[in-house]
């Protein structure tokens, strides 16, 4: 398993954050995103939408799986630039 923390650019309202659910269901791991003590399945559009993520704020991006490490390096970049 790995974990990062990322400080997100822009906020994922609609479309980035269906753009991010697209980029994270590529991938076989489970993937989860975290703020605080809430955490979602970072391949659903709602979980991702309910999250609230706004631009500036930290959140920690985990997977677990045969491509992970691809995984967290492709959402970290994701993250970093929208």
């Amino acid at each position: 398993m790995i974990e990062r923390n990322i400080q997100v650019v822009s906020s994922l309202e609609a479309r980035p954050a269906a753009l991010f659910v697209q980029t994270a269901s590529q991938f076989d791991s489970k993937i989860n995103l975290r703020i605080d003590e809430k955490m979602i399945n970072a391949k659903s559009i709602m979980g991702v939408i309910s999250l609230g993520v706004l631009d500036g704020q930290f959140v920690t991006i985990s997977a677990d799986g045969t491509d992970e490490k691809q995984a967290v390096d492709r959402l970290e970049r994701f993250l970093s630039a929208v």
